[in-house]
Formats: structure tokens, C-alpha cells, sequence
């Protein structure tokens, strides 16, 4: 729960003026509590569980690029990446994140910052407190007197807010018919081609368990060769029962005044092609192999699942934070984050030792990191170490090594000091 005066302490209070901002096709942009009842099927859940357990892995960093080489930056956003709020740790953010937008098909995030303004050129710098996503029911985008665009959230308990629309962290997933939401054009997701799937699946499976319910609900039948009442009937079918259920040598005796004849049990259900396909076709919904599901896939298949449905997710929500945890001018200078997938990568013993026998004669791989990829300990005694292979040049010196010309190169002894050197 986030506390409520933390919204309008950063954003100040809500415009005095305010009106519907316009939208494309007229419509006003009011945007109604989220969700649909597909997530009480097992089957959803799990798949949408696959998504979320992969991108909760992802790890937030705060580069700034140097023409193509993204250079790590410490600074309070990377602080905030490394530990979003108070309630919260990197991997539970990402993956509250990940469960709204799954299920929403939007996520709205409100960044805390203090603000510090240089006097003399009026410069303003963020520094970054917190990050929080937030669960509002109902969502209206408006216009302030000056034309800017606000979002004001409506929350369960009844209290409000209207913050500006360009402080807002917004994520999107499935942008299509409305101008400012992901999902429909009320900004909630769309499942009506999914229900009759799921709809389907339910069935199959009730009739599964009325099957196997009825198959055992009748055993045999006691067939008596002299007539008795029905009291007499009674009472020898539950001295029947009462030997049945005592047997512990697996005989039953009976006597000559009655037979019993044992029922076949031949309980008919859904082939498991069917069950397959109909658990396909869902997962489809998201992108999901179905081998991805029951954790037996290669790495060709992990490939593709992360190719598809994991790798647009990462970059949108790159993006997004990108967009609003920056100023033009950061941007320009190459701020960005990004969102790295190492804990993604699926491998297997020898496709490790594959990659580790590629880089590390690159220099690319300190020498924990290749411990820790083969899942051995770091040692202290590695901290800082690289090594790689002398059998290497300059791509713009490959010609005078060649030709057998003397080439000059330059060695830096990194021990020393700028001025020793």
C-alpha cells in the first residue's frame, strides 16, 4: 500500500481547470476497472506465471552510451533500480509489474523525486527516491488549463489523484485501438476470442470428473437367489459391504443364496491430443510453447519463446523508463536503461563450456564470471582478474603483420599512475 499523501507531496495538487483531453474518434477517456475471469483457469495462470518467473530475472541498469558501448552509471536512478521502494526488491518490482500488465494490459508507475534547480542557469536535476507501481479501478485522461496532458487515478478506497501524464512511468502492452491505453478501446484487455477456448476446456474437463465419479459409483451387483424383503435385503447387503471392506487377503466369501458380479469399469475420457491442442491453443494466446510450460524444452525453444513473446516486453518496458526517468538533453547524451537478460539465457553443461571457451579468450570474462557460470563459488582471490589470449591483433595492424613490417605497440602498465605514465 502506498502511502496516499506521497502523491500529492511530489506532483503538487490537482488542476484547478480541468477537461476530458480529446481523443481521435471522440470518445470520452475514461478507463474502468481492469481484469476479466480467464485467470481462474489453471491454465492461464501458468502462463502467465512463465512470462512473469522470466522477466523478474531481467536486471535494470542505468548505461550511458558512448557511441555503441553502453558505460554502467552510478546515480540515483541506479540506486532506485537496485532497490525500487521500501516494500519492494528489484526482482518482486519487475515481477509486480509484470502480473499487472499481463492482466491489465497497462502498469502505471510513479516515480519519487526531489527536484534541485541551479539559480544561475535554471537547470533542474531529479534525484530519485522511490519507484512504486500503482492499482487504480477507474483512470481518466484530462487536460489542464495550459493543455497539458494529465492522468487522474481513482483508487478502491476512494481517494484520487491527478498527476501530469509526462511524470507518470506508463507500460503498455497490446497498443492498438486507444490513443492513450494498451489492451481495448475502453483500455482493458480483449479476451472475448480466448473465453470460448477456455470455455471449452472447462467442459472437457468437467466431463472428465462426472466421468470417472459415475465410473465409481456402482461396484457390482448382488444378485440374491431366494426371495427375501427388503429388510432382510438390507441387512445382507451390509454384512456384504461390511466383508468387502474387511477383506485383508483379498478373498471374499459368499454363500449359495447369492451372487455377486463385478461391474467393468471402462471410464471413456478426452484423448490426450485433445487435451494437448486445446492447452496449445491457449498458451498461444501469449506466445508460450507448451514445452516452456512443463519446463522440457531446448534451447532452440527457449530461443524462440524469448525471441518472440520475452524480447518485446523487455525493450517496451526499456523504453518506458527510459522516456520518463530522463530529460531530453539526459537522452541526448545517451542516457538510457537497459534491461539485461543474462539470468535469462537458458544452458545447458556443454553449451556453457561452448560460450566460455568463445569469450574467454577475448578477455570479455572476469575470472568469477566464468566460475559462477559453471555454478561454482567466486573466489576472493579472482576479484578483478581477467586473462586472454596473446594470438590476437589489431584489426588495423593485420596488414603490416602481414607484410612483416615492425609494428609499434603501445604498453600501458595500469599499476601506475597518470603522471608515471
Amino acid at each position: 500500500m502506498i502511502p496516499i499523501g506521497l502523491f500529492d507531496k511530489l506532483f503538487h495538487k490537482a488542476p484547478k481547470e480541468k477537461k476530458f483531453a480529446p481523443t481521435l474518434n471522440g470518445w470520452a477517456p475514461i478507463y474502468t476497472s481492469f481484469g476479466s475471469n480467464i485467470y481462474a483457469s489453471d491454465v492461464v495462470q501458468q502462463a502467465l506465471k512463465c512470462i512473469v518467473d522470466e522477466l523478474k530475472k531481467l536486471n535494470p541498469t542505468h548505461v550511458r552510451y558512448t557511441d555503441s558501448d553502453p558505460v554502467p552509471v552510478r546515480s540515483t536512478i541506479q540506486d532506485i533500480l537496485n532497490e525500487p521502494n521500501p516494500l519492494m526488491t528489484t526482482s518482486e518490482f519487475l515481477e509486480k509489474c509484470s502480473w499487472l500488465l499481463l492482466m491489465n494490459y497497462n502498469v502505471f508507475i510513479i516515480p519519487i523525486y526531489r527536484v534541485w534547480r541551479d539559480e544561475k542557469t535554471g537547470e533542474e536535476r531529479r534525484y530519485y527516491e522511490a519507484l512504486y507501481p500503482i492499482q487504480p479501478t477507474t483512470i481518466n485522461f484530462i487536460e489542464d488549463a495550459s493543455g497539458k496532458l494529465c492522468v487522474q487515478f481513482i483508487f478502491a478506497n476512494g481517494y484520487d489523484t491527478t498527476l501530469l501524464y509526462e511524470n507518470v512511468i506508463h507500460w503498455k502492452y497490446n497498443y492498438s485501438v486507444s490513443q492513450y491505453m494498451g489492451g481495448g478501446w475502453n483500455g482493458a484487455p480483449d479476451h472475448s476470442a480466448l473465453l470460448s477456448t477456455l470455455d471449452l476446456n472447462e467442459k472437457m474437463l468437467q466431463g472428465i470428473a462426472k466421468a470417472m465419479n459415475a465410473s465409481y459409483t456402482i461396484n457390482g451387483v448382488v444378485k440374491y437367489n431366494t426371495l427375501i424383503d427388503d429388510e432382510a435385503m438390507q441387512k445382507n447387503l451390509q454384512e456384504f459391504e461390511a466383508k468387502l471392506n474387511g477383506s485383508q487377503n483379498g478373498f471374499l466369501p459368499i454363500d449359495l443364496k447369492a451372487d455377486f458380479t463385478p461391474l467393468k469399469r471402462d471410464v471413456q475420457l478426452v484423448d490426450a491430443d485433445t487435451l494437448k491442442f486445446i492447452d496449445e491453443k491457449i498458451l498461444r494466446n501469449w506466445g508460450i510453447p507448451l514445452d516452456i510450460l512443463l519446463g522440457d524444452y531446448s534451447k532452440e525453444t527457449y530461443e524462440s519463446f524469448y525471441q518472440r513473446t520475452l524480447e518485446p516486453l523487455i525493450i517496451s518496458l526499456s523504453q518506458a523508463l527510459t522516456k520518463k526517468l530522463f530529460t531530453q538533453r539526459e537522452k541526448a547524451f545517451g542516457n538510457r536503461i537497459e534491461l539485461y537478460p543474462k539470468e535469462l539465457i537458458f544452458l545447458s553443461v556443454q553449451q556453457t563450456l561452448e560460450m566460455l571457451n568463445t569469450l574467454s579468450p577475448t578477455g570479455a570474462l572476469y575470472e568469477n564470471e566464468k566460475r559462477v557460470a559453471l555454478g561454482l563459488r567466486p573466489l576472493p582471490e579472482l576479484e578483478g582478474k581477467r586473462y586472454m589470449s596473446l594470438n590476437w591483433i589489431d584489426a588495423d595492424k593485420a596488414e603490416q603483420y602481414q607484410t612483416g613490417k615492425k609494428i609499434n605497440v603501445d604498453v600501458v602498465d595500469e599499476t601506475k599512475t597518470e603522471t608515471e605514465v
